[in-house]
């Protein structure tokens, strides 16, 4: 990521940051050129703060461009004179906003900033240097910048000599010297299933986000080699495309932690990187091609009349061996029910008015299983509510582990460290609910 690297090009430079509140008061300046004044805010104030109407997040005023985003009640604005990079300056606003909250225990408004002076005047001096960002990771930073001017210990000291190498070289993300009694990887694969289904059974739209959070606790600096099913990853490790088409998936938007190698990425598709130490994202991506879908739900809506209505849903679990946990069927019905009556195999429905919603609840769904709920709406004949009824779809939230929906597979993932100490390695998967939805 540029700001947690070195110093980008020309096109990188901040000539200062402003946090403003609400009303326009200006609570930190920090100037790291000359070529802006704390004045230059004022413009900012009258254009941003006082319009109506919602703004462009960058503004140009008296040739300086304002970039700013908002964090509950404070604007964080960014002020340059040059031609730079807009997007590294945003990624730079959020990552500072994230820094502070680190800080600040994982709030940032005013009142954390005003009792906190200090503290927000020391990490502006050390994530840019002449306006360039230089490194907004918050476990860095907290190894030499201590929370509320602790006194540093002797062995804090010790500690803090290491930094410099830290800062300036290839690895910021890590420190030397960590050390554990045992060492453990776990890393979950994590989907998020979205899906609009039609009233005639025909999938409209369907894709898988995932994550993959690694946790690390591991010694020394080792280098981690990772591997998928990925289509392009198995052909770039020389396998052919007869072999590769069963089991491969085609992976799309796929981003990278910043300790990932991206040149051997690019040359031999694989994911090779120094871990940072704790949890981290590693990377993410999407699929929208073959997905698997973890439930199918069958609705049958129909209207007895202007003051009934019958509803039979089935829904049927397409893996197996594994177990859902959680499962939410939201079930929408006419504003003006004034009665549901139910009937279900599993688990318990309610009729929720104040969501106009029959909410069927089951705690663990197993595999190659279906359940059917079925159950009569009475409806009031009200003047008001004789307009027709939209019929919203059928929202479903899940959870099923030890399942990707995406039908992706760690193949392997191997560690190497100087000591060539044993390591203890978990992969968990598992696939959640993102938009299920069901026109019914």
């Amino acid at each position: 990521a540029v700001v947690e690297g070195g110093r980008g090009g020309e096109g990188g430079m901040i000539s200062a940051v402003y946090l403003i509140n609400l009303k326009g008061e200006v609570l930190i300046f920090r100037s790291y050129r000359d070529d802006v004044s704390r004045t230059a805010a004022d413009a900012f104030r009258m254009q941003v703060l006082a319009a109506k109407e919602f703004r462009s997040p960058v503004q140009v005023y008296e040739k300086a461009s304002f970039f700013h985003i908002r964090a509950a009640n404070v604007y964080i604005v960014a002020v340059t004179r040059e031609n730079v990079n807009a997007a590294m300056v945003f990624q730079f606003l959020y990552a500072l906003v994230e820094v502070f909250k680190s800080y600040f225990g994982g709030g940032f408004e005013e009142d954390a900033v005003r009792d906190n002076f200090p503290l927000v005047y020391e990490l502006l001096d050390e994530v840019i240097d002449f306006g360039y960002p230089q490194n907004c990771s918050a476990d860095l930073l907290k190894t030499f910048i201590m929370q509320q001017g602790q006194f540093m210990d002797p062995a804090s000291f010790k500690v803090a000599t290491s930094i410099a190498p830290q800062v300036t070289g290839a690895v910021s993300w890590r420190r030397e010297g960590i050390k554990y009694r045992k060492n453990e990887v776990f890393l979950d694969v994590v989907e998020h299933v979205n899906l609009l289904m039609s009233s005639k059974g025909t999938v409209l739209r369907s894709d898988v986000t995932g994550e993959i959070v690694m946790k690390t606790y591991l010694c020394g600096m080792p280098e981690c080699k990772f591997g998928l099913n990925d289509k392009l990853m198995m052909e770039g490790e020389g396998r052919k495309n007869k072999s590769s088409g069963s089991g491969a998936i085609e992976m799309e938007d796929v981003s990278f932690h910043q300790c990932v190698k991206l040149g051997k990425f690019d040359s031999d598709r694989a994911v090779t990187f120094i871990p940072p130490d704790g949890e981290f994202v590693l990377m993410k991506y999407r699929v929208s091609e073959n997905i698997n879908l973890p439930f199918r739900v069958h609705p049958i809506v129909k209207e007895l009349g202007r003051t009934r209505l019958e509803i039979n849903v089935k829904v049927k679990a397409q893996f197996s061996s594994v177990t859902g946990l959680n499962i939410i069927l939201r079930i929408p019905v006419p504003p003006n029910t004034s009665k549901c009556t139910t009937t279900t195999a599993a688990g318990k429905a309610k009729y929720e008015p104040e969501t106009s919603e029959l909410v069927w609840r089951i705690r663990k769904f197993p595999g190659d299983t279906e359940y059917a709920l079925s159950g009569e709406v009475e409806m009031s004949a009200r003047i008001e509510d004789k307009r027709a009824w939209s019929r919203p779809p059928i929202s479903m939230e899940f959870q099923v582990p030890m399942l990707a929906a995406s039908g992706l597979h760690v193949r392997f993932l191997k560690i190497q460290e100087k000591s060539n100490y044993q390591t203890v390695k978990w992969v968990r998967y598992i696939s959640k609910n993102g938009q299920y939805l069901n026109r019914i």
